[in-house]
């Protein structure tokens, strides 16, 4: 059987990823979100149209994802937060994890007394490590993860490429 050959750089140029994953790093936080766009323009229902080829789609594409990544964002953001209250199990291994790793910090080295019993700090590490990678294994991480890159795919991607283009750009565009 003949091997599949994915032209990933082909698809990666196509879709200029480069360029955008350099711009994401470059920027700082504040400013990521300092240009969110209005929600009425976000979700403008008279723009939404039916692309009519291939061709209308990647145009739609490049021009939405920069424009709308801001908003791209805070939609994936929104996903995460609500892929981790509806797993509470997962939730609950994050928070001990990152609770217990806050707490046995704090202790600086120090061994931890506790009701006449002595644990040092590497016997701590060892408990929190015994304890949250089953829970973590049982809460089902990795389907939570397909999960959210599955929603925010059809979510991101669908809205870019049915969101048309406004009008002022797409003539001022073709007039060159």
């Amino acid at each position: 059987m003949a091997r599949i050959q994915i032209p990933l750089e082909a698809l990666a140029a196509r879709f200029n990823l480069q360029d955008r994953l350099e711009s994401v790093r470059s920027q700082g936080l504040g400013a990521r979100f300092a240009n969110l766009k209005p929600i009425s323009e976000f979700l403008d229902f008279k723009r939404l149209s039916k692309p009519s080829s291939v061709g209308d789609i990647q145009t739609r594409m490049n021009y939405n994802l920069g424009y709308f990544s801001s908003n791209y964002a805070v939609v994936f953001v929104m996903l995460t937060v609500y892929s981790l209250l509806s797993n509470l199990t997962l939730l609950f291994a994050i928070t001990l994890l990152v609770v217990g790793m806050y707490g046995i910090g704090k202790l600086q080295g120090r061994d931890l007394e506790l009701a006449g019993n002595r644990a040092t700090s590497s016997q701590l590490y060892t408990g929190l490590l015994v304890i949250t990678v089953p829970l973590g294994i049982w809460a089902s991480p990795v389907a939570t993860a397909l999960w959210l890159i599955g929603a925010a795919g059809v979510t991101i991607l669908g809205h870019a490429s049915l969101m048309d283009r406004p009008i002022e750009n797409a003539f001022s565009e073709e007039a060159v």
